[in-house]
């Protein structure tokens, strides 16, 4: 394997409970690998005693990184990124429901295809998945609706799981706006727009573990929030051509 180091963003928002053990899993995942690795933890918002018991655990590859107020999940892993030093860049989610041993393989499928983006994929042949009805009826809507607007060659765009090359990561990132909703959309786009158009899918496990996340008071703020942000990609995409301005 050509790359040398891995940087792993992980943000996490009101886990006290879960996330020593879940950085504990994580650390475990990637010293198995064939390369050094860090990795980043990006506390959103000092809402519980996340941050606290991150700054307890004395580990040279671990760095945690916080602000006071929640700015939501694609704001903080533009921070992770512009921290990251390896030559490989990518973020997962907190929490166990992504299994992080299909890292191993994901970094092979960039390896062998020279690849600018790996990304974790529920619809590969090879997936293993096991989440709601009602997330699977969303995510075709949502796949269905950003492929007719930004004509993506991958099948799956919203897993939270993916990695790129330092370059790559670097010069999408410091391009990007949305925050919370359609954040995984524009990391994408800007990438497809700046040339950056070899991204393959690598196979996922996934257990979805989470408590409802989104509720009956707040469904339709929620599709309604992710709607607005990915029109205004597109707008920005397309009309304003403001990624090719920055």
């Amino acid at each position: 394997m050509k790359y040398k180091s891995l940087s792993l963003i992980v943000p996490a928002f009101k886990q006290e409970k879960t996330i020593i053990n879940d950085i504990k899993n994580l650390d475990k995942a990637l010293t198995s690998l064939p390369l050094k690795h860090e990795l980043i933890i990006v506390v959103d918002g000092f809402l519980d005693k996340t941050f606290d018991r991150l700054k307890k655990i004395k580990n040279l590859e671990i760095v945690t990184l916080g602000y006071r107020k929640n700015q939501g999940k694609g704001y903080a892993i533009k921070k992770g990124v512009a921290k990251a030093k390896g030559d490989i860049i990518g973020f997962i989610d907190a929490g166990r429901d992504l299994d992080p041993t299909q890292i191993s393989l994901m970094l092979d499928i960039m390896d062998w295809n020279k690849a600018d983006i790996v990304v974790g994929s529920k619809l590969h042949p090879e997936s293993k998945v096991s989440y709601p009805l009602w997330r699977k009826i969303l995510s075709w809507g949502y796949r269905t609706f950003t492929h007719l607007l930004f004509g993506f060659s991958i099948k799956d765009t919203q897993v939270g799981l993916k990695i790129f090359r330092k370059t790559v990561a670097k010069k999408v990132f410091k391009r990007i706006i949305v925050k919370k909703f359609a954040f995984d959309i524009e990391v994408l786009a800007v990438a497809q727009k700046l040339g950056y158009i070899k991204i393959y899918e690598a196979p996922i496990k996934l257990n979805f573990k989470k408590a409802l996340s989104i509720t009956t008071s707040n469904f339709w703020s929620v599709i309604f929030w992710m709607l607005w942000d990915t029109m205004a990609v597109f707008y920005r995409l397309k009309i304003l051509r403001y990624y090719d301005k920055k």
